[in-house]
């Protein structure tokens, strides 16, 4: 059964469309929200993902398909057919290109295409019972294979985000450090060449003096 429906643009991870009543029976649904959401995160950093994949999370699955820097995103229970989640995105794909494909580029605030759920909700009902004579139908089309689409564990998923999360901000504590330490040795400078011309300084300045005020007294 589907589970969860999300639409984001690969380019910045923004959403662009969700189911809104995925949520009324599933457990935990902000935990897997925000799963999805870190996934669109990553597929934004441009990490060469596959167009096409599987992500197990803990009793569902994530089935996702990219196109025109479109991410489809669906979460289903494990044992629904994989054939039959990736054809339901293929007809949101189609159906989301054909209304919105000339807005995507330009769309600037999370969910400017709220109102495809309405296309979403009736899309779902057909897919919900896997016995209806159409999806039977639809799950004997030779023409549609999946076997080849990778299915991988989401924590190996995020997990290759997290790590380039740490690099990153391991680079930008060692510029900070290394602005810091710049920052000391310049201050270490200053007080040596102080300490070096000081006192030539005194000097200079103490004979400056007497010598000023010779004249006053003459």
């Amino acid at each position: 059964m589907v589970k969860l429906t999300m639409i984001a643009r690969v380019t910045d991870g923004l959403p662009l469309a969700e189911g809104l009543d995925d949520d009324r029976n599933l457990k935990d649904a902000e935990f897997y929200k925000q799963q999805v959401k870190a996934l669109f995160k990553n597929l934004s950093r441009g990490q060469n993902e596959p167009s096409r994949m599987s992500i197990e999370t803990g009793p569902y699955i994530f089935h996702y398909i990219i196109e025109g820097r479109v991410c489809y995103l669906t979460m289903c229970d494990r044992a629904y057919p994989k054939k039959l989640a990736f054809q339901y995105l293929e007809d949101l794909k189609n159906e989301f290109e054909h209304v919105n494909g000339a807005q995507i580029e330009t769309a600037a605030r999370p969910y400017a295409f709220i109102k495809f759920d309405t296309f979403i909700q009736k899309t779902k009902k057909l897919y919900q019972d896997t016995r209806t004579q159409r999806n039977i139908a639809k799950l004997n089309d030779e023409l549609y294979e999946v076997h080849q689409i990778m299915t991988r564990n989401v924590q190996e998923v995020l997990g290759v985000g997290e790590k380039l999360d740490q690099v990153s901000e391991m680079s930008s504590r060692l510029t900070s450090e290394s602005r810091i330490y710049a920052d000391k040795a310049r201050d270490l400078n200053r007080q040596a060449l102080i300490r070096k011309w000081a006192p030539v300084a005194i000097v200079f300045g103490v004979v400056f003096l007497l010598f000023w005020v010779k004249t006053k007294i003459w």
